[in-house]
């Protein structure tokens, strides 16, 4: 962000405003961590104790000890307390989870927020930073995480997000007033770092001559030929600003603008209407200013609303005004000291006692010195020994003396500072992989997991100082992305896609079908991380390998119970595998498996209803077969009566033919024709000629037929002698 123009004086004396209040803030953070800071020096020393520094012993006893060359033995237990906690973190390391938490926001957009911070921490190596931080935590009280913008390289304007280690948690401070666990609430924050000077003088050149003291006046003890001493001076001011909702007159949907960003002469007509509201906000405002001595180097403005430095607290406490902070080590140093006594005090009087075999009158050995001498190294078979002196008197005989013992009140000292030292970090025999008196593996674990409970305190902070990380990232996201772009993603299980960001999308989440190289259509995620607003958890739990291994576990056991299911989650098993050909089955397994279980198919109630339509359908069908059926039978039937009309027809006929052959044919043709028609059903005059033809033949075979009954053929008289 550009600076205001302001002569040379003015930003002279804003500088010294700012340094003034710089060194005013730091004095304020010294006074109040000052004896936290002691202590933890002291705490560090002592789980770092060894048997050459002897960290583990008070100076003044060390000292006297050492004069009198009277051993002072290290047995550093406390460190291996410690590496339970540190190890255990670095397996169940907390994740960050985003949810979306408006309505523009979206599950998926959700889920490329994730990858995208779980790239940002790939490529930042942010393992180490967090590992750093949690191995303070445990040993001091505190650690720090860091995050920061900086370009993708020198060939770039794009910038990007990365996580990064702080070595050295002294060259931190925050600021007192905060509140909250993760500090988030501060308004300022000094990072302090030794450069050496020759790169000071590359980086800063125009300011290699203007150093000749510490920064904030922080005293020798930090002066050193080789280094220079620079200061980084975060803090957060609230700028005053206008919250101003306009309704569009089109859709009467509301929008939230602030006021700074609207042109005066459309705020000029936005204030006059009624339909606009209003309200004061302030806004915060990161900066940060780099300090050497007395000069400030370099200046930026921060995108993000929170300072970028993140504490992993272990425990801290303030009693009486006085702020203090400590972790595992603190309650474990008297026990620590007192094995440590009780071990060298058993050593020092085993060392004292007396290691000489036998003893007995100097008459007894006298000629056998030889035997004597390498008693210690030879096995003989027997040893002799003068019986008697020269005046042959009985000589006494050589006795051997038993072994060092090692005192009872040492033994059972070391007893009880090793319970001492379980007691008050709740890590026991199973904690520690010690056997104990658990027998089953329930046991075993229920106590491990009373450990776990003892210290969960640490990784829930961890979690807390995790999701502050995760907090940063999702707010710089949007602003440090702001130009159209393809970015890199991290899911879960290490596959990696591109993502194209686009902040002018009307959409958090969206795919589009595009053709690659291979004319290949394939989906494209295009992602608007500015639409939308989203949550931050941390959730604790074991590393994606640990839970895949379960996973592949539990898959085995459930297919070798039931061997039928290997063509539903056969896949799944070998997706989880990790030898070679396992992706290659599962790929196998994923063709064959059915297409409800891949999703594919129809969900299981639509199958049931399909399945029932089937069935009604065979019904049906099977209904539909019987009454065609039927209906053949009743026109069979029909039409079997019909033929049993015309027969009974043509009989009476012939029959009144045969009994009167005086009525000769003019009247015997009208009853025929007559007959004709009801059973065809239709009106002859209403048929073209050249079918009426064709009924009258029929009409003629049958009249020949009935005069064949009774005599000689006659021809059928015409329709028209009829009338």
């Amino acid at each position: 962000m550009a600076r205001s123009k302001k002569s040379d004086q003015d930003t002279a004396s804003d500088d010294e405003k700012i340094v003034k209040e710089a060194q005013d803030r730091f004095e304020r953070c010294e006074s109040w961590e000052s004896t936290a800071r002691d202590n933890a020096r002291e705490d560090l020393r002592f789980v770092n104790g060894d048997s050459e520094n002897g960290y583990q012993w008070p100076n003044d006893m060390l000292t006297s000890r050492q004069a009198k060359s009277r051993p002072c033995l290290t047995m550093n237990k406390v460190r291996q307390h410690c590496l339970l906690i540190e190890n255990d973190a670095k397996q169940n390391k907390p994740s960050v989870n985003i949810h979306p938490s408006s309505e523009e926001a979206s599950y998926e957009g959700a889920q490329v927020f994730e990858d995208m911070i779980r790239h940002i921490e790939y490529a930042s190596r942010a393992e180490q930073a967090y590992d750093t931080a949690t191995e303070f935590q445990v040993r001091t009280g505190a650690g720090y995480i860091r995050v920061i913008t900086d370009y993708e390289d020198n060939d770039s304007f794009d910038q990007s997000i990365f996580i990064r280690r702080i070595a050295d948690p002294f060259t931190v401070y925050l600021d007192p007033d905060a509140k909250e666990v993760d500090k988030s609430d501060g308004r300022f924050a000094f990072v302090f770092d030794d450069m050496p000077r020759d790169l000071f003088e590359a980086r800063y050149h125009d300011h290699k001559d203007e150093v000749t003291s510490n920064p904030l006046n922080a005293g020798p003890a930090w002066l050193s030929e080789d280094h220079v001493r620079v200061a980084e001076y975060w803090r957060k001011s609230q700028k005053k600003d206008m919250l101003v909702a306009m309704v569009d007159p089109d859709s009467g949907e509301r929008s939230f603008v602030r006021k700074s960003k609207i042109p005066k002469e459309i705020w000029d007509k936005l204030k006059d209407d009624p339909t606009t509201q209003t309200r004061p906000i302030l806004d915060d405002r990161i900066e940060c200013f780099t300090l050497a001595g007395s000069t400030i180097i370099d200046r930026k403005d921060w995108a993000g609303v929170y300072i970028p430095i993140v504490p992993v607290i272990g425990e801290e406490t303030v009693i009486e005004g006085e702020m203090d902070r400590k972790g595992h080590v603190r309650y474990l140093k008297d026990p620590q000291r007192q094995y440590n006594y009780y071990t060298s005090a058993a050593v020092e009087v085993v060392a004292l006692q007396s290691k000489t075999p036998y003893i007995g009158p100097m008459a007894a050995f006298e000629g056998l010195e030889g035997y004597w001498n390498d008693a210690n190294i030879e096995n003989f078979a027997w040893l002799p020994y003068n019986g008697k002196d020269d005046a042959g008197n009985p000589i006494e005989t050589p006795q051997r003396q038993p072994p060092p013992v090692m005192p009872e009140a040492f033994v059972k000292g070391l007893e009880i500072s090793q319970q001492e030292m379980m007691m008050v970090s709740g890590q026991y025999q199973a904690t520690m992989g010690e056997e104990s008196d658990e027998k089953s593996g329930k046991a075993i674990n229920e106590r491990q997991r009373q450990g776990d409970t003892a210290t969960y305190h640490y990784v829930n902070n961890l979690a807390v100082a995790i999701r502050q990380v995760g907090r940063i990232l999702v707010d710089l996201i949007p602003k440090i992305y702001d130009t159209e772009r393809v970015v890199k993603t991290r899911a879960q299980d290490g596959s990696i896609r591109s993502v194209t960001i686009n902040p002018n999308a009307q959409q958090a989440y969206q795919e589009q079908q595009a053709q690659n190289a291979k004319n290949d259509a394939e989906a494209q995620i295009i992602f608007n991380p500015s639409f939308g607003k989203y949550s931050v958890e941390a959730d604790v739990g074991p590393a994606y390998a640990t839970r895949r291994q379960e996973a592949f576990n539990a898959f085995s056991q459930i297919i070798a119970q039931n061997p039928a299911l290997t063509n539903v989650v056969g896949d799944l098993l070998f997706q989880n595998a990790d030898f070679p050909g396992a992706d290659e089955i599962a790929e196998r397994l994923r063709r064959m498996a059915p297409p409800a279980a891949l999703g594919n198919g129809p969900p299981p109630e639509v199958q049931q209803m399909q399945a029932h339509m089937t069935a009604q359908s065979q019904i049906i069908a099977e209904l539909s077969n019987k009454l065609k059926f039927a209906e053949m039978k009743v026109k069979a039937k029909e039409e079997q009566k019909d033929i049993d009309v015309f027969d009974a027809e043509t009989r009476r006929i012939t029959a009144i033919s045969n009994a009167q052959p005086e009525l000769g044919v003019d009247v015997i043709r009208p009853v025929v024709m007559q007959t004709l028609r009801e059973m065809l059903g239709f009106n002859l005059k209403a048929i073209p000629a050249a079918n009426q033809q064709d009924i009258s033949q029929s009409a003629d075979d049958t009249w020949q037929s009935s005069q064949g009954m009774g005599g000689q053929p006659q021809p059928m008289p015409q329709e028209g002698s009829m009338t």
